[in-house]
């Protein structure tokens, strides 16, 4: 037996509001994404900062074996960007839901907020890897050479972890934003 549209709508009995809302299925896509983005992206940024950085280290060390060590600041420096994606994707896929008590809990709304986040930490990571990368293989080899060099390095080096921060600090001012 086929029914039109408003028959069908008069023999089914009424649902209530959280039944007949919407379901945003793709909200979680986005959320997700946001969290890949971060992660993926930040640890780009520190496996680039950390192979460059150690061009510059390893060539160093064949000649001055002596200051390797004291060469490795961009190594660590990048290594904590990946951090910072670890941090943003773990509260991000967290807080990504789909239905809870019937009822559509995830929306577009945090969604697109936890995408937004994900993606700001994610790029500046990888920025800041881009710089720390740089510097460090560069400088690394020119602060062997001349030592007064070596806290120009530092200064350059914290700067282009602040572009990671910062992406980090929006991350986690938008992921609130979602969550309240």
């Amino acid at each position: 037996l086929w029914l039109s549209a408003p028959q069908q709508a008069a023999t089914r009995p009424p649902t209530p509001l959280a039944q007949s809302m919407p379901i945003e299925l793709e909200a979680p896509f986005w959320g997700f994404m946001g969290a890949t983005f971060a992660l993926v992206f930040s640890n780009m940024g520190a496996a680039y900062g950390t192979g460059k950085s150690g061009i510059g280290i390893s060539t160093l060390g064949v000649g001055q074996p002596e200051l390797i060590m004291k060469s490795i600041v961009p190594v660590v420096m990048a290594g904590v960007l990946g951090i910072y994606g670890l941090i943003i994707a773990v509260i991000i896929s967290n807080e990504v839901t789909t239905v809870e008590e019937k009822a559509p809990s995830y929306t577009t709304f945090k969604a697109f907020a936890h995408f937004g986040g994900g993606l700001a930490c994610g790029l500046s990571g990888l920025a800041a890897g881009m710089a720390i990368g740089i510097v460090g293989e560069t400088l690394t080899q020119a602060s062997a050479a001349q030592p007064k060099l070596f806290v120009g390095m530092v200064l350059i080096l914290i700067f282009a972890e602040a572009l990671g921060l910062y992406g980090l600090i929006v991350g986690l001012i938008l992921a609130a934003k979602a969550s309240s």
